[in-house]
């Protein structure tokens, strides 16, 4: 993209109205405040453990399993 075009458009942003959220955003927000506290106050302890647990393993089994591969490399003298 051209830098004259670039600034153009960047100077009208900036002077643009701010966009206001819409309706439909606002109200799925404030389900999203209210249903979360509830929710929680709903499942047993151990099923949260669980919820946990899963999204644990889900954020860190990559990682995990990239160390592992790479302590196999190391035993047996691969690269």
């Amino acid at each position: 993209m051209d830098l004259n075009v670039r600034a153009f458009r960047t100077v009208q942003s900036a002077l643009s109205e701010p966009i206001l959220p819409s309706k439909r955003k606002e109200s799925s927000r404030k389900g999203g405040l209210r249903g979360g506290p509830s929710r929680a106050r709903s499942i047993s302890p151990e099923r949260r453990v669980e919820i946990a647990r899963k999204a644990s393993l889900a954020r860190w089994r990559p990682r995990l399993e990239r160390r592992a591969a790479d302590t196999d490399k190391k035993e047996t003298g691969r690269k």
